[in-house]
């Protein structure tokens, strides 16, 4: 949905009539994009995308359906067959798609999408679905109700996601999209890049520093995203920032080293001040045991890793 902030803010000045689709229950369809989204004009044009636009002709109809004075509609689509597989879909499957107007989803949804920071986004269907009513829930907010908690533990699991719920108030549709993982790589050369490459496929960002200073700040600025990625072996950089990583609770932290650099950076945290409990953390031999021998394979495994710490909530 990030995507679509541009546009959404856009069409809001222009006072376009336009709807905000997505799903809020699916079956079926194999791999699917979880933020998948879709912003639907009265006059048919579109930005985004939902399965592969099988069905942007269909929600295209029901947009100009919509009954004035209606803040929320749920339609039925499904696809199977030759038709599926046409759309480059993996296997057919059916959905439900909440269609609510741009101007009813609060600019500030906008604005925490466009920042990249962790947010999540509220929405409360009336019993009849045709009223819906957004709030918007930050990383690190007390959660107020028990929607707001949901909200939270998903934006923990760091990514994004939907879930649906159903209450007395009808239904309450969660959605939670988690910063993107924000790699600081600290050290240089051929597995940086590779590194860095890979990060890269799976939409996250990254950068590499062999300063302590600058690896401090870049920690503390995105501390709920960031990711230590210990490369250098050099005493005065590693153990330093590794101690920051730990004491900023950044929430991935792995250090490359054979065993003897491995234990010299465990009596220099301890030295610095670290707490014993705390250097568990610290992922070392860095990465997922895949094998791997080459350093494209080791870069592999340590994203692999990364991903399986940052997801082992929603396991």
């Amino acid at each position: 949905m990030r995507e679509l902030v541009e546009t959404a803010r856009r069409w809001t000045a222009e006072g376009r009539e336009a709807f905000l689709a997505r799903p809020v229950t699916e079956q079926g369809f194999g791999p699917r994009d979880p933020s998948g989204a879709l912003l639907v004009d009265a006059r048919g044009e579109r930005a985004g995308s939902l399965y592969r636009g099988v069905f942007d002709e269909q929600l295209t109809a029901e947009v100009a359906a919509v009954p004035a004075g209606v803040t929320a509609r749920v339609c039925q689509v499904s696809v199977h067959g030759a038709e599926a597989t046409g759309a480059g879909l993996t296997c057919g499957g059916e959905s439900e798609i909440l269609l609510q107007p741009l101007d009813s989803v609060p600019a500030e949804w906008w604005d925490e999408l466009a920042l990249g920071s962790s947010a999540a986004l509220v929405t409360r269907l009336s019993e009849d679905g045709t009223q819906a009513s957004s709030t918007v829930v930050r990383a690190g907010a007390a959660p107020g109700t028990e929607a707001a908690r949901e909200a939270l533990e998903l934006l923990g699991r760091h990514r994004a996601g939907r879930e649906a719920r159903y209450s007395d108030e009808g239904l309450v549709l969660i959605e939670a999209y988690p910063a993107d993982p924000y790699l600081v790589i600290g050290g240089a050369g051929e597995l940086a890049g590779l590194i860095g490459a890979q990060a890269g496929l799976l939409g996250w960002e990254w950068v590499t520093t062999e300063s302590g200073a600058e690896a401090e700040k870049l920690l503390t600025e995105r501390r709920g995203s960031a990711c230590l990625v210990m490369l250098s072996h050099e005493p005065s950089f590693d153990a330093p920032t590794l101690r920051t990583a730990l004491r900023l609770g950044v929430p991935y932290v792995g250090a490359l080293g054979s065993r003897r650099t491995q234990a010299r950076r465990r009596e220099d945290l301890l030295a610095g001040g670290a707490p014993e409990a705390e250097l568990s953390r610290i992922h070392g031999p860095i990465g997922l045991d895949l094998g791997a021998r080459t350093a494209a394979e080791t870069a592999l495994a340590i994203c692999a890793e990364i991903l399986s710490t940052l997801t082992a909530g929603s396991r």
